[in-house]
């Protein structure tokens, strides 16, 4: 691939996942805000994994026959940013929900709408497509650090009166915004969402011209869902997808709560981080999904598939376990951040990086698109239907939150699911996969 392309679809992949990593973090804490219920948050919330559940039964195949993906881009991306952007100044609840789910309806396929704008422009896709998604994630890390100037209390700096430049940036950096006004200031979150997905709209016209397949290509994916709804015979099959239905609910668990848990005083049971640098402390975690992702093969090789999958699993149990006795511990906090990215390795990639291996490759789609539906899908629809319940009703009385027993619940729930993986998880030996160089199950 020329470098020119590499470059542009790298570019292409930071702003898609920009927009997601911009107004993911700190929603969950904005919604109280605007005295939703915990039933309407949830709704709202719901808006992506309904999203996914349809572009994976339907949206994604039509816009992939139907137009050129770098058409179906710039206009997915023009209408959805305006829809994201209109965020900002809505808030009532009816209004919000239909223009989060109609940018989400919009969003969703071009996850996948991008991946085959890349693969179509490559020689060597094994080789190639890493760099460039790679873009995606450090499109994310790049989301969070506009806000450690946007979400500032400007008039505590102005009244510092800080001398010189770097006197200025360190009073601007440990001026976050807290409370209430963290709360307000959230909105900005949607609109530097928006303005990324307008610039990804003009973007798109540049990118090399990809048409739509035609119908007979991808005549076998008509049916993909029934196919793979099939696969579940398969015991191994049906533990891992059950299990990845729990590590699912516990990974937007932790988008859920961590927010609000940062941003918290101390004296509330929270761990106090300024408003300005939640987002980049929870950038750790894809900081360290770049570096994970770099020793995932040596790790399968070494470990096999169910140990890897059970690391990535207690990962999740050994953070939120620091969460629930060591919130006082801000360094601590900030550190067991990079779990998250090693949870997601270990699992999730883990998991794509088995299917493929394990299945025929006429039903590599069909049971990719099984775990998908789980990870994107009913296990964030889990997530966000009974999270804002549990933080708000059952672990806060007189508007004090209590984390440990909220933390608590993912924690076991990771815990249950290693258990089960461990116990129930026996994938057959595959001379066929192991003469491709599949490490062997342990």
């Amino acid at each position: 691939m020329k470098e020119s392309y590499r470059l542009r679809l790298f570019i292409m992949m930071a702003l898609q996942f920009f927009i997601w990593g911009a107004w993911l973090p700190l929603i969950f804490g904005y919604l109280p805000s605007l005295k939703f219920t915990p039933a309407e948050q949830s709704w709202i919330l719901n808006a992506f994994p309904i999203a996914a559940i349809i572009g994976m039964f339907f949206s994604n195949q039509y816009a992939d026959r139907h137009f050129a993906a770098e058409k179906f881009l710039a206009f997915s991306h023009f209408v959805g940013g305006v829809a994201i952007m209109s965020l900002a100044w809505i808030h009532s609840f009816w209004p919000f929900f239909l223009m989060m789910l109609l940018h989400c309806l919009l969003y969703v396929p071009t996850i996948s709408i991008t991946n085959s704008v890349a693969f179509a422009n490559m020689k060597d896709p094994t080789k190639e497509f890493g760099i460039v998604r790679m873009g995606g994630t450090i499109g994310w890390i790049l989301a969070a650090w506009p806000f450690t100037f946007i979400l500032v209390d400007w008039d505590a700096v102005k009244a510092a009166n800080p001398q010189g430049m770097v006197n200025w940036l360190g009073t601007v950096l440990s001026s976050g915004l807290t409370g209430e006004a963290l709360q307000a200031g959230t909105r900005w979150t949607y609109i530097v969402a928006g303005v990324a997905s307008l610039v990804l709209a003009a973007y798109s016209l540049t990118l090399p011209h990809t048409p739509p397949k035609k119908a007979s290509e991808g005549a076998v994916e008509k049916l993909a869902w029934l196919e793979a709804l099939k696969l579940l015979k398969h015991p191994f099959v049906l533990v891992l997808w059950l299990v990845t239905l729990v590590d699912s609910f516990v990974h937007n668990s932790y988008f859920s709560w961590t927010g609000v848990f940062l941003g918290t005083s101390q004296e509330a049971g929270g761990v106090g981080i300024p408003g300005n640098w939640i987002m980049p402390v929870m950038s750790v975690g894809q900081v360290a999904e770049i570096l994970t992702m770099l020793i995932l093969g040596v790790t399968l090789k070494r470990f096999g598939w169910r140990t890897t999958m059970i690391f990535g699993i207690l990962g999740h149990a050994a953070r939120f376990a620091v969460y629930a006795f060591f919130p006082q511990h801000q360094a601590f906090i900030i550190l067991v951040q990079v779990l998250h990215g090693i949870c997601y390795a270990f699992f999730f990639a883990t998991v794509y990086i088995f299917v493929d291996a394990y299945f025929p490759k006429d039903a590599r789609a069909s049971a990719q698109g099984l775990f998908n539906v789980m990870i994107l899908g009913l296990g964030a629809l889990l997530a966000y239907s009974i999270c804002p319940w549990l933080m708000q009703t059952v672990f806060t009385q007189n508007e004090v939150t209590n984390f440990r027993g909220l933390f608590l619940v993912p924690m076991t729930s990771a815990l249950a699911a290693a258990v089960a993986l461990a116990l129930f998880f026996h994938p057959p030996k595959m001379a066929q996969g192991e003469a491709a160089g599949a490490p062997p199950a342990h």
